[in-house]
């Protein structure tokens, strides 16, 4: 098959489209023939030598994928050669064929083409399981989306909306504060010309916001606490905005409020096997009746995988950044 390789960290242009051997489905496991894969940032810090795969994992970037089940392992029921999926997956799916555990696998929703399916797993368990199976969200509660026209961001606009809570995104421009609005963001924040402590409490009373969802880290911490309401929850998923933060305990103990912190990537099977068992549960049935949909911003021929990360990096797009397989 052909896959994505990394023979040397770097840049873009250190994503080179190559041979590589075929995968080999295991128990448990099905053999995947990829249609498309997605951008994540989490495949650029790997491309650059920051993060590698968990042992075991395949060496080619991708964490989630599309496409046909081609070959089931032994011990594996449920799913069956020629069913069409998408996966969650702890590296791979930059390549023509992928192995997963079978507890990885959704069924594509009715209504969603096969590749945007793509866009799906990981920004659904992400969001699924922070938000609202560690962050609790309730509906009438206020949830503060930090990078709302991201991938992730613009999943959780959507399914904060759907269980009828109120959203507040912060976003770079304009035209990306419009986007949310459109997906159902209530409270929009230009994070480059406003105070999201300041706006996000105007908006809700004084109160504050009882979930935020965070992918800056470090640079927001202090603010995150100063804008979380009384029993707040903060739930990081990111550190762009840097590793190291000052934390005001007393204000934190002031609010009774919690600091959780997660990846998805380097989970057992079995805690992901449970996160996406929830997450077809819970979102699949949103999806199947058009409630939510994947926001795909371009798709992107694998082999240019480079071109896809030059613009994410660039924070050019809305949703998610597909990768097809020509």
């Amino acid at each position: 098959m052909r896959a994505i390789t990394i023979p040397e960290p770097g840049g873009p242009e250190a994503l080179v489209w190559d041979e590589a051997p075929d995968p080999v489905p295991g128990d448990g496991e099905v053999l995947v023939e990829v249609v498309a894969s997605a951008v994540n940032r989490a495949d650029i810090l790997q491309r650059q030598g920051f993060y590698d795969p968990p042992p075991g994992a395949s060496p080619h970037p991708g964490l989630e994928c599309s496409g046909r089940v081609v070959e089931t392992g032994p011990g594996v029921s449920g799913w069956a050669v020629g069913d069409e999926v998408c996966a969650l997956l702890s590296g791979g799916g930059y390549a023509e064929k992928v192995v997963v555990p079978a507890g990885q696998l959704l069924p594509v929703p009715q209504g969603v083409d096969l590749r945007q399916a793509a866009a799906l797993p990981e920004v659904t368990c992400t969001v699924w399981s922070n938000v609202f199976m560690i962050s609790h969200l309730r509906p009438g509660e206020t949830l503060l989306v930090h990078g709302g026209s991201s991938g992730i961001g613009t999943m959780a606009i959507q399914l904060a909306k759907a269980v009828g809570a109120k959203v507040a995104v912060t976003a770079g421009t304009k035209e990306k504060l419009d986007q949310c609005a459109e997906l159902g963001a209530d409270i929009l924040v230009n994070y480059r010309e406003q105070d999201f402590v300041a706006e996000v409490r105007q908006a809700t009373g004084g109160a504050g916001a009882d979930v935020i969802l965070d992918n800056m880290g470090a640079k927001y911490l202090d603010r995150n606490v100063q804008t979380l309401a009384v029993n707040g929850r903060l739930a990081i998923i990111g550190m762009q905005g840097g590793i190291k933060g000052e934390l005001n305990i007393a204000a934190l103990l002031s609010k009774r409020a919690a600091i959780s912190a997660t990846s998805l990537r380097a989970r057992p099977p079995a805690e992901k096997t449970a996160i996406v068992a929830a997450v077809r549960e819970h979102v699949w049935p949103l999806l199947d009746g058009g409630h939510v949909r994947p926001v795909v911003d371009r798709e992107i021929p694998m082999s240019d995988a480079a071109a896809a990360h030059r613009v994410v990096e660039e924070s050019g797009h809305v949703g998610k950044v597909l990768l097809v397989v020509e």
